[in-house]
């Protein structure tokens, strides 16, 4: 929600070179070409949540207020009724765009026909400052136009951050004018900004999903649908404050039900500056749930850097996954375990950075996470650095019987999954099942600028994955923000 103060946001447009340039399709001056974009028609009566292809983010009226004047910025999607909109036929193919809470409509404010305008919610007296033609775009995205100044409705400076204001352009079909009519409650992308490290298991009738938090906690949060995670309170279920090798700089949570009982892997270290120190902790829930409460097991290596653990089960052994630096090469690593906290014997490197799209920005193999299917036992892996827009997802396979030999690893020539339909750099995932079982579910971040690298910009996303008729998982591209989902089977 959006009831405390937003960020600070930039006041200064900076566009990219040429895009002035663009063609000016501006209502009742330029011809709309009917081959590329028509106008569409909402449906009447239809409450939409309005969520921008650049960021993610929802249209959503500051505070949720209810005053004349209150403007119009981008906000994590809740659903709630400040972000949900109508609209209203004006005639001539115009509608006000009518906000739910406030019943106001949204408004060029004060008859300003320049760019950078602020837009804000107004009472309604179905002025042509409060009419929008509604521009369906080639790519299935929608344009705003403003009937009084012919501009479109747009993201103030290609911002990403929640609480960026929202103003009018001169139409110019780029990514931060062109939106997505969602239903509340229908499932798209992103489930939740400053998401990292993602990780989600659907168990007794919730889905339960935890990301990196970068402070001295775990949290994690729940909801009995997928969509609903966006809007979901996280709870604190650990927190190593008082610990001063543990305390600090937490990435990457994981947790894994094991002979019954669930159990939390997390990467920590004792700075938030310095991440020499990372190691990999695990909790045990003394509950029936992941949401705990945890006691403290134990640091499986406490005598060298490792970070992104995850588990692997097989023919009766359990093992951990996880990374760590073997020279220049940041690698996928293997150990076995005699319970889930301790190690025995001398781990093995299943994956090192070989191929070009493995070493973009850096030799890099991290974040292994385990797929099965078929009798089949596949591991991805995040390649190149984060840093960078080409970080990406591999594939390993186990094509022998044991997993520590090296041998027995078969990697694909090709990424899984890497950057395209405006998210960039996407990897670090997890895999989940559907609640009935039947399908396979894979939800990583990414981000939605070539520029962004490894901060809080990266955004926890979801998606279907499928099988190829040779067995093989398919990830495909990442889906576009805004474009809705099928939820998964049975929910």
């Amino acid at each position: 929600m959006n009831a405390s103060p937003p960020p600070a946001h930039p006041w200064t447009r900076t566009w990219l070179a040429g895009l002035a340039a663009t063609l000016l399709v501006a209502v009742g001056l330029v011809a709309l070409p009917q081959s590329t974009a028509q106008a569409a028609a909402p449906t009447p009566g239809q409450w939409y949540v309005i969520q921008s292809a650049h960021s993610g983010l929802a249209l959503d009226i500051k505070d949720i207020s209810t005053t004349a004047g209150a403007p119009l910025q981008q906000w994590e999607r809740w659903d709630g009724q400040g972000q949900q909109f109508r609209f209203l036929d004006s005639g001539g193919g115009y509608y006000r765009i009518q906000a739910r809470h406030s019943s106001m409509v949204l408004d060029v404010y004060g008859w300003n026909a320049e760019n950078g305008a602020e837009i804000v919610q107004w009472q309604d007296l179905n002025a042509h400052n409060q009419q929008w033609r509604i521009r369906e775009n080639s790519d299935g995205t929608v344009a705003f136009l403003n009937r009084f100044s012919g501009k479109a409705l747009d993201l103030y400076d290609f911002a990403t951050e929640g609480g960026a204001r929202i103003s009018q352009y001169t139409d110019n079909g780029a990514a931060v004018q062109k939106w997505r009519l969602v239903k509340p409650g229908e499932l798209t992308n992103p489930i939740r900004t400053n998401g990292a490290d993602p990780w989600i298991q659907y168990s007794d009738g919730y889905y339960y999903m935890s990301t990196t938090t970068w402070d001295s906690t775990v949290t994690m949060r729940r909801s009995t649908t997928l969509a609903g995670l966006s809007a979901a309170p996280d709870q604190v279920v650990w927190d190593d404050a008082g610990s001063s090798s543990r305390c600090c700089s937490h990435w990457a949570p994981e947790f894994h039900r094991i002979d019954g009982t669930w159990y939390l892997t997390y990467t920590s270290g004792n700075s938030q500056t310095n991440f020499d120190g990372q190691k990999i902790h695990v909790l045990r829930s003394t509950s029936s749930t992941p949401m705990g409460p945890y006691e403290f097991m134990g640091t499986p290596m406490p005598n060298r850097w490792n970070i992104d653990s995850s588990y692997l089960e097989h023919n009766g052994s359990l093992y951990m996954l996880f990374s760590e630096w073997i020279g220049a090469d940041q690698t996928v690593r293997i150990v076995k375990m005699t319970n889930p906290w301790t190690t025995t014997g001398s781990p093995a490197t299943i994956s090192t950075p070989t191929h070009s799209w493995e070493t973009q920005g850096g030799r890099t193999n991290e974040g292994a996470a385990v797929i099965k299917h078929g009798g089949r036992t596949f591991v991805s892996f995040s390649a190149s650095s984060c840093n960078t827009p080409d970080y990406k997802i591999g594939m390993l396979e186990l094509t022998g019987s044991n997993p520590l030999n090296p041998s027995h690893w078969t990697k694909q020539s090709q990424p899984a999954m890497q950057k395209g339909n405006g998210v960039f750099g996407p990897g670090h995932n997890g895999f989940f099942k559907s609640p009935d079982g039947t399908e396979d579910w894979i939800v990583y971040h990414g981000n939605t600028t070539s520029t962004q690298g490894c901060g809080a910009t990266r955004q926890t996303r979801v998606q279907k994955v499928t099988w190829s008729s040779a067995g093989l998982p398919v990830l495909g591209a990442p889906v576009p923000a805004g474009q809705v989902m099928t939820p998964p089977s049975g929910e």
